[in-house]
């Protein structure tokens, strides 16, 4: 094949064209714990996650809720994927392997939100969320008190009492979570996300009509099941309130994936390499939301 300007534009048109449906076509599963916030800075300030709002009853002068100080910045983060073609290949009419290519970069950067929750859900016994404690951890203040919403209780369906010390207990922290004036959040836990070692678990808790013991079982039909492969614990698991306008994960997208490419003949890797690059960037980050949307267990007993 001849290379020429328009040669090489027409082929990475055809690439672009490959990399958005791939891009399109990929969906994920992230939208069940998580949800966007647009960014339009190099960060966004996240002071309005200080304090989870409540009605009350207006007696008297109206009480001023003050966002708290500290830091609540989340700084965008860069995100790439690089393909180089060969001059070379172009020539020699090689350029199915560069479709393949293609496809896989738009299917890796369709999985950015996965990515970016994923990353957050791994990290959330040791990453600090918006008070400057744990996501998972024992003591969130409170009104001047320490609040847990950390288990280490395995999740078990071989027994009402092992299944009440885990998953049921996971459903009562979350139902008597309260806000700074003692006033209940009346949160409903919907959503149980698990990794693969614990599918069979999760199953017969929410969907058997019995325990491995054969006794009733009482949480049938409690939450949704979400299995997750990207987890890394194979004994973490994590129960979550989804219902609410925010979601217990954040995805900061300041600029979407989009497909980029170096094609002038006139480029110095053109000339000493003989390669011309395509790919994608991004700019976007991810952040915890109010830890009273989720409990989460290490699984260590």
């Amino acid at each position: 094949m001849l290379v020429n300007a328009s040669t090489v534009n027409t082929i990475f048109t055809g690439l672009k064209t490959i990399f958005n449906n791939a891009l399109k076509a990929q969906t994920g599963n992230w939208q069940a714990t998580a949800m966007e916030v647009p960014s339009s800075g190099a960060s966004e300030d996240y002071a309005w996650l200080s304090r989870f709002p409540m009605l009350r009853k207006w007696v008297g002068e109206k009480h001023i809720k003050s966002l708290a100080a500290g830091s609540y910045t989340a700084v965008n983060e860069d995100w790439e994927t690089t393909i180089a073609v060969s001059r070379n290949d172009i020539e020699d009419d090689r350029l199915g392997i560069y479709n393949t290519q293609a496809q896989m970069a738009g299917d890796s950067a369709g999985e950015l939100h996965d990515i970016i929750v994923d990353s957050l859900k791994n990290g959330a016994f040791t990453s600090p969320g918006i008070d400057g404690q744990y996501f998972y951890d024992t003591d969130h203040e409170v009104n001047g008190a320490s609040v847990s919403n950390k288990l280490t209780a395995v999740l078990s369906s071989a027994t009402p009492t092992l299944a009440a010390a885990g998953y049921g207990a996971a459903r009562i922290k979350i139902m008597k979570f309260t806000d700074d004036e003692g006033m209940p959040l009346r949160l409903m836990p919907d959503t149980l996300e698990v990794p693969p070692a614990l599918e069979a678990t999760a199953k017969k808790l929410l969907e058997a009509d019995k325990l491995d013991d054969n006794s009733p079982n009482p949480y049938k039909g409690t939450a949704k099941l979400l299995v997750n492969p990207a987890l890394t614990s194979d004994t973490a698991w994590y129960l979550y309130v989804t219902s609410k306008a925010v979601k217990p994960h954040i995805v900061q997208m300041r600029k979407r994936p989009t497909f980029v490419s170096q094609t002038s003949t006139e480029n110095d890797d053109v000339f000493m390499k003989a390669e011309y690059k395509f790919g994608a960037e991004a700019r976007a980050t991810g952040i915890y939301g109010f830890w009273q949307l989720s409990v989460g267990s290490t699984g260590a007993g």
